[in-house]
């Protein structure tokens, strides 16, 4: 697929997808969606890419969707026409092995076998912040700013926010966050949880970009896989499961060449050499 919306990049093992409407200050559109899921699936793919970084050009991250598809949306004359349209737009990408939750629209993030950064250069409102809460982890900028919007323009939490937002930031904070439709600071969404980390904006491509590099070069990709499947798994079972499956990983991880590999770089005090196997 060639991209227009989008700017697709792979170095030092990391593929960073930007998306690339600056003018528009990165709202969402059904190009932009299409583009960034075989993006995504590429990386995926990919044995050359062991972490993702999904970002904005510009000032933004991603303003939301574009309001003249939703407004062309609100026109159709028959609701139940509608309502299918949002059911197959809801069924996302099929992933083999992942959990029908983890096989929907922007869920699918969280069935990819590797770890997805959201780096949050600016705003992220609607829809914006709807895909930086299904990435793994959320770097922000210190212009970052969050707002769920969706009170404001009559509408309601979107694809499964209602689900993702409290588990980040606990139930009450979620509320404030979806009735209010507030702006939210960087330093603010740090606090309650909703970032990982605030960094100044002259120093945030190059701290992400570290950290990416970092998980890419020192750590076993097999292990990021298995780690990153165990806890969006657990959020569906029980603690004794949890524990069951971990042995079940134990075992198999000690037979496995990232392991051996672990202990002699460890033990010979180099650099890893992790081939994922």
């Amino acid at each position: 697929m060639a991209y227009t919306e989008i700017i697709y990049d792979v170095s030092d093992r990391v593929a960073t997808i930007t998306l690339n409407r600056p003018d528009k200050l990165n709202a969402w559109t059904p190009t932009m969606e299409a583009e960034v899921l075989d993006a995504m699936l590429k990386s995926n793919k990919d044995e050359g890419v062991r972490v993702i970084v999904l970002t904005g050009a510009g000032r933004g991250f991603c303003a939301g969707a574009d309001l003249s598809s939703l407004d062309s949306m609100s026109k159709t004359d028959d609701p139940q026409t509608a309502l299918k349209r949002l059911r197959e737009k809801f069924k996302g990408p099929q992933i083999e092995g992942a959990r029908p939750d983890f096989q929907k629209t922007y869920t699918y993030f969280m069935a990819l076998d590797k770890p997805v950064i959201g780096a949050i250069n600016g705003a992220a409102a609607g829809l914006g912040m709807v895909i930086a809460l299904y990435c793994d982890i959320r770097f922000a900028s210190d212009k970052a700013k969050f707002s769920t919007a969706f009170a404001r323009r009559g509408l309601i939490a979107e694809y499964g926010m209602s689900w993702m937002l409290p588990r980040l930031v606990g139930v009450a904070n979620a509320l404030d966050l979806l009735y209010s439709a507030r702006l939210v600071e960087a330093a603010e969404a740090e606090k309650m949880g909703l970032v990982n980390r605030v960094v100044p904006l002259e120093q945030f491509e190059a701290q992400v970009r570290a950290y990416a590099v970092e998980l890419a070069s020192a750590c076993s990709p097999r292990s990021l896989k298995v780690m990153k499947r165990q806890v969006y798994n657990a959020l569906f079972s029980s603690l004794a499961e949890a524990v069951d499956v971990a042995n079940e990983e134990m075992v198999a991880s000690l037979q496995c060449e990232d392991f051996k590999e672990g202990v002699a770089h460890f033990l010979a005090k180099r650099a890893p050499n992790f081939t994922g196997r």
